[in-house]
């Protein structure tokens, strides 16, 4: 039972980070000292889907589900769990690239945005 808790205490967590990997930047406009949290944590996610390995959250869980009784799953979890609601299908390399290619330029957006505001409030006009 204990491990099973783990298991899904874990799923939860890593389902929080992939949300703030993908929307942190929307924190920061709000929160600015949140950068320093959520850039390495865009990076890295950016980083897992381009280098195809599965995130040590996977693998944490899979071991929890495995002591638990359970099936753990050998794709990763976004593979496992967001793919089947967000995509209908499997995933293929070409699409996990194009969803690291969504991250990053979703936060490029909203960094470049932060970073012209920052530089409209520092230049005031005579």
């Amino acid at each position: 039972m204990l491990h099973r808790l783990a298991a899904d205490l874990t799923l939860l967590v890593h389902f929080a980070f992939i949300l703030f990997v993908v929307g942190g930047a929307l924190l920061v406009l709000r929160w600015p000292a949140l950068v320093w949290l959520h850039l390495p944590a865009a990076i890295w996610g950016a980083w897992i889907e381009i280098s195809g390995r599965l995130c040590p959250l996977t693998t944490l869980e899979n071991r929890f589900r495995l002591d638990a009784g359970l099936e753990g799953y050998e794709e990763s979890f976004v593979e496992h769990y967001l793919l089947p609601v967000i995509y209908p299908g499997g995933l293929t390399r070409s699409l996990q690239l194009w969803l690291a290619a969504g991250v990053v330029f979703v936060n490029v957006l909203l960094y470049g945005y932060l970073l012209l505001r920052r530089r409209k409030t520092r230049i005031k006009p005579p």
